[in-house]
């Protein structure tokens, strides 16, 4: 193989690795919305009766305020709309559980939009100022009345004045978009909550699918973003830091994520003129292997006050996303939310990306079977870049023809490095050779290898898409096809047959192509690049999703059969790679000219050798 070859196969790697790690490089029903409790959780619309209140010792320890001590009921309640199915629980006025209705797991039940364990907190919890150490885990009475779910508790503060906590969820049909507002409502006497916050509404302790092992990589992660103005008012994205952990921020933003690869969670001030502190932290519990929370803290007021927080829970789909520019698009009349922006951003090449993505869905209509849209897309990506291919091939079957000449030059000037340069600069001047021609045609396909990268590795529709019953279930994960009872170094305990198919067939890639080049030597970069580069492959990508991986194997095999086809031809012919065309004679015309010359100079030298042996004979 040449060494234009393997800068090519190392640039791959380099570019492959890189994108990885920089990604290291992301349903409703037309009937109004019901919003019903079921039987044992209040089918129908009524409230709880509000008890009297207890007086507590001090406001400034962010501990003293507590609830009315008079019981109510405990018991957790669903409401269903028609996008979700939710479960409420007075303790805090929070939700235990927020499941999709559209979108399915790995086990074909509901999607759930928060992952908890058994001793983790709900979400939408409460916490007195910012102090999140303690929510508030006071039994609230509720009402559930059409598209609201309100919740309710009476206060007394540290001076005796009284104040109502009232907590409001509000759901639209058709939107996966959600107020939560916050009145706090006191007596004439109201002096408010001191300290520097009054409270916290969080949503925690981590957005759904579950998973057992978070491995923070380009295939599956959780991430933040906001959506911040800068000094001239404009909106810009960036992506969280967290120090020891945590992001706390009071700029001023249209809104703040946490995001993994196919859902997500926004949340977005209705006035964002307010300074809140808006906070992430990133941790884990006893049954969440990583927790990423969702912190807005509202600002000390010392009179009654109402804000809204608007959250939107579901999947990163730009149809409904983008819903939110204009209010004509949505239930909730929202405009100029830049919510789409919160979605992951593709590589450099997204434009492609969407391309190639409009591609796929075509083939889908056509054969609706992802795995083989994946595969058609590669073949037809393989015939349109077939020209590129080809010169690249021609470009090495060139410089394997001038091994011989480069051997001479090398050995000639083995002592004269400058000498060496030259005469090889000329050689290839008068062969019309380049030394990066079969380089250059690779390097023009990398905006391509990244997109597909992109798009196959997080694509939503690959989201449980089956390609092969009982082998391929889901493109968007790795396949298994066993599990065992312990765990292999760097693999885990699942076994996955794609990236051995890849890796073989990456392997047979490699040697087929070394068979072109007659002058290439067999060392420990022949080696390397044959057996090492593979196998390093095989552990970066051993958890990718499927159809990555069987877009990858394919592509393999579909270059060993041009391979196999273009030594084929060089056998036969080895000018057969360059057909007459006016701009192109004149590099396999200097190639056919030079072996000519070779081929006059043997004739010349075994006519002189005939010669001299009949000289010997007649003396």
């Amino acid at each position: 193989m040449e060494k234009k070859t393997i800068l090519a196969i190392v640039l791959i790697t380099i570019v492959l690795t890189v994108s990885m790690v920089l990604q290291g490089t992301l349903f409703s029903n037309n009937n109004a919305s019901t919003a019903t409790a079921e039987k044992t959780e209040q089918t129908t619309a009524q409230s709880a009766p509000v008890a009297d209140t207890n007086t507590v010792a001090s406001v400034q320890e962010r501990k003293a305020i507590a609830a009315s001590s008079a019981p109510k009921s405990t018991e957790k309640f669903r409401v269903e709309t028609d996008l979700y199915e939710i479960t409420f629980d007075p303790v805090g006025a929070s939700i235990s559980s927020m499941m999709m209705k559209e979108h399915a797991d790995a086990d074909g039940d509901h999607v759930e939009l928060i992952f908890k364990g058994e001793n983790d907190h709900n979400a939408f919890l409460m916490y007195w100022g910012d102090d999140l150490s303690s929510p508030i885990l006071d039994v609230f009475s509720y009402t559930v009345s059409g598209e609201k779910v309100i919740f309710s508790n009476d206060y007394t503060g540290a001076n005796g004045e009284k104040f109502t906590v009232i907590k409001t969820f509000e759901f639209k049909d058709g939107e996966y978009l959600f107020a939560v507002t916050v009145d706090i409502v006191g007596d004439s006497n109201f002096s408010g909550l001191s300290g520097d916050y009054a409270y916290t509404i969080a949503y925690e302790p981590q957005i759904g699918p579950a998973f057992t092992q978070m491995k923070n990589n380009a295939y599956d992660y959780r991430r933040s973003y906001i959506d911040a103005y800068n000094s001239k008012g404009k909106l810009k994205k960036s992506t969280v830091r967290l120090t020891n952990g945590e992001f706390h921020t009071t700029s001023q933003l249209k809104w703040i994520n946490v995001t993994g690869k196919y859902f997500m969670v926004v949340a977005m001030a209705a006035d964002n003129t307010i300074p809140y502190k808006y906070s992430t932290v990133r941790g884990s519990t006893l049954d969440v292997a990583q927790t990423d929370s969702l912190y807005v803290s509202r600002p000390s007021t010392a009179s009654s006050t109402s804000d809204t927080i608007y959250f939107y829970a579901g999947p990163q789909l730009k149809k409904y996303l983008g819903s939110y520019y204009s209010g004509m698009d949505n239930a909730w009349k929202l405009s100029n939310t830049n919510l789409d922006a919160a979605m992951e951003s593709g590589s450099m090449f997204g434009w492609l990306e969407n391309i190639l993505k409009w591609a796929l869905t075509m083939l889908y209509k056509v054969i609706p079977n992802y795995g083989i849209g994946i595969i058609l897309l590669t073949i037809i990506i393989k015939l349109l870049l077939w020209p590129l291919s080809k010169k690249s091939a021609s470009s090495t079957a060139k410089m394997s023809a001038l091994q011989p000449r480069m051997k001479e030059l090398q050995e000639k000037y083995k002592d004269n490095p400058q000498k060496l340069n030259q005469e090889t600069a000329a050689l290839y001047k008068e062969a019309g050779v380049s030394p990066l021609g079969g380089c250059l045609p690779m390097l023009l396909q990398f905006p391509i290898l990244i997109a597909m990268y992109g798009l196959l590795n997080k694509h939503f529709e690959l989201r449980g898409a089956m390609f092969i019953p009982g082998w391929i279930p889901d493109l968007s994960v790795p396949e298994t096809i066993a599990v065992l009872g312990f765990n292999l170094p760097f693999l885990g305990n699942e076994i996955h047959l794609l990236p051995i198919l890849y890796t073989i067939s990456m392997i047979f890639s490699m040697k087929i192509t070394q068979t072109q080049s007659s002058g290439a030597q067999n060392g420990g970069m022949m080696k390397f690049m044959t057996y090492g580069m593979p196998i390093i492959f095989f552990f970066i990508l051993y958890n990718a999703p499927s159809g990555l991986l069987l877009y990858w194997s394919v592509q393999n095999a579909l270059a060993m059969l041009q391979q196999v086809y273009t030594n084929a031809k060089l056998k036969t012919n080895p000018n057969s790679l360059d057909k007459p065309k006016a701009t192109e004679e004149k590099v396999p015309e200097a190639v056919r000219k030079y072996q000519e010359k070779l081929k006059r100079i043997e004739e010349e030298k075994a006519r002189a050798a005939k010669e001299q042996a009949k000289g010997k004979k007649k003396k």
